[in-house]
């Protein structure tokens, strides 16, 4: 009789009991760093339909939910997914296509790899990307009797590291027109002996790529493909594109809709007249993987290339200046434009003049406006003055990678007083309240682990120098992974989908083996990525 009341007693707690609610995955066991309001942690998480649908432990999650899968991170950390607030996604991709010489140690190592390139290509226009002649012996621009030698009747292009110098030889001199008269505003054709030497800082260098055949519809949708699976395995979930023509924009959106990209875009169109006219007439177009609703502007050219428009002479180069890209004028023009049509303008500012320049143009096109989150990329070089100036207006777009990559000869450039205001991370958080990190690769490597640990510890990958550089401006790790995650997400206007793992948000994940929030921080740079996740979707 006894065991009939207790059979009794189970069958009625059974059948009164919920059923567990179907989901598509279940995240358990992890240490999850969800980046909300409070960085509060939780071990478990549950996806549907792309978006959380609720945190907690993984004991409650386990008991009311079943799950279509069931991601068990035995331990390991878990953060929002990845962002990359400045970067050349499609540029990087094209890249990838062509003669990378990226980490190249000399001059002669640099054509070593042209001919190689060349002897299994056979093609009609040499191109090319990644030199530096910073991390060469003889810390020189090379010229076109190098490439003279080797290739007198191909035309060959080589783009500096920081895409604002292009070494050419005499043939792309040739195709593009360019003489010792040859003249542009925001750039300069640098002559030995009163002849193009065959490096062109900025401007001049647009004859040349006009000459340089198109790519195919097939080589820019490898590109972007190749470019995506280089990021997602390492963790991006969404990249900033700082720089893109309509067209590129199109083939981004179309790639996502039928499901061969996954990767989100944050599109910054580039300042073209075509692409102002177009954009902002036709307004914000927002889809759940991409957003288009800024314009790039160039201030200036790079620090490294000498092109970083100064206030006073550079160091290590009597009477030389740099050069503005977009005058004072333009930039008031354009910002003006760029507000009345909603649009936000991010604008690339290296040096201290161009900064000054910028801020002035926001100041006055955003008077009265409260929420444009306008940014300026880089923000480099700043007089001390001209911090207050930043805001929850007119956010830093920064890449800590930089500073770590300069330092060897930023000082040479800049001298030791202009030196204590240039990568200042820390004081321009301060100022504006939120500072948004890139690597602006393919200038840098892609790997956001080596954004973490160059903004975290302000060491190279060879952790130099041993206790950091300008230490005074390193941020904290929890300033770090905001900066990686809900402050981009913020400047993007997304912060409310995406930068933090909370209720109702898009479920960009990624695993981690290693706590980069506690681990010693010369382990950082070697952290791998486990998984990436993309709307609930593992996509690496």
């Amino acid at each position: 009789m006894k065991y009939f009341s207790l059979l009794t007693v189970t069958i009625v707690l059974i059948s009164c009991s919920q059923p567990k609610i179907p989901v598509d995955l279940l995240v358990i066991n992890a240490e999850v760093y969800t980046v909300n309001d409070t960085f509060d942690k939780v071990e478990s998480f549950v996806v549907n339909d792309g978006v959380i649908l609720e945190l907690g432990s993984s004991e409650a999650m386990q008991s009311k939910y079943a799950a279509a899968a069931i991601y068990d991170a035995e331990g390991n950390t878990i953060v929002p997914g990845l962002i990359d607030a400045h970067a050349h996604l499609f540029y990087f991709g094209l890249g990838l296509q062509n003669i990378d010489l990226v980490g190249t140690t000399s001059k002669e190592e640099v054509l070593e790899k042209l001919v190689a390139f060349e002897k299994d290509r056979n093609t009609p226009f040499i191109t090319g990307r990644g030199w530096d002649q910073n991390d060469w012996e003889v810390k020189e621009f090379p010229t076109k009797e190098d490439l003279d030698s080797l290739f007198p009747n191909t035309p060959v292009a080589l783009s500096r590291i920081d895409g604002h110098a292009l070494w050419v030889n005499s043939k792309a001199l040739e195709l593009a027109g360019i003489t010792a008269e040859t003249k542009m505003s925001g750039g300069e054709v640098i002559l030995i002996n009163g002849e193009p030497s065959g490096i062109l800082v900025d401007t001049p260098s647009s004859l040349v790529y006009a000459v340089i055949p198109e790519t195919s519809r097939a080589t820019e949708i490898s590109a972007l493909l190749d470019a995506e699976k280089i990021c997602t395995d390492l963790g991006l979930t969404t990249v900033n594109d700082a720089g893109l023509d309509r067209s590129i924009i199109e083939l981004i959106d179309s790639l996502q809709q039928a499901g061969l990209m996954k990767l989100k875009v944050y599109a910054m169109a580039s300042d073209s007249e075509s692409n102002l006219d177009y954009y902002l007439n036709k307004g914000i177009i927002k889809t759940d993987r991409l957003n288009v609703r800024s314009i790039k502007v160039y201030g200036d050219g790079a620090l490294g290339s000498r092109g970083a428009a100064l206030r006073a002479p550079y160091s290590d180069q009597a009477n030389h200046y740099g050069a503005m890209i977009t005058t004072q004028e333009q930039l008031e023009q354009l910002a003006e434009r760029i507000a009345k049509a909603g649009y936000q303008m991010n604008t690339h500012a290296i040096g201290d003049s161009a900064n000054i320049a910028v801020l002035r143009a926001y100041s006055k096109a955003l008077e009265g406006k409260k929420d444009a989150r306008w940014k300026i990329e880089h923000a480099q070089i700043i007089s001390q003055a001209d911090f207050d100036k930043f805001s929850n207006n007119i956010i830093p777009s920064v890449q800590p990678t930089h500073a770590t990559s300069d330092m060897y000869w930023a000082e040479d450039r800049l001298g030791a007083e202009r030196i204590k205001g240039s990568y200042a991370y820390k004081t321009l958080l301060e100022k504006a309240g939120s500072i948004a990190l890139g690597t602006d690769f393919p200038v840098e490597k892609v790997n956001p682990m080596h954004t973490f640990y160059a903004a975290t510890a302000r060491k190279d990958l060879n952790h130099y120098p041993e206790s950091g550089y300008q230490m005074e401006n390193a941020l904290s790790r929890e300033e770090t992974l905001k900066g990686m995650t809900i402050w981009p997400a913020y400047s993007n206007f997304e912060e409310g989908e995406k930068g933090s793992l909370e209720l109702g948000k898009a479920a960009d994940f990624v695993v981690l083996d290693t706590n980069i929030m506690t681990c010693p921080e010369d382990a950082i740079p070697n952290t791998q990525v486990l998984a990436t996740y993309i709307n609930g979707e593992k996509v690496n």
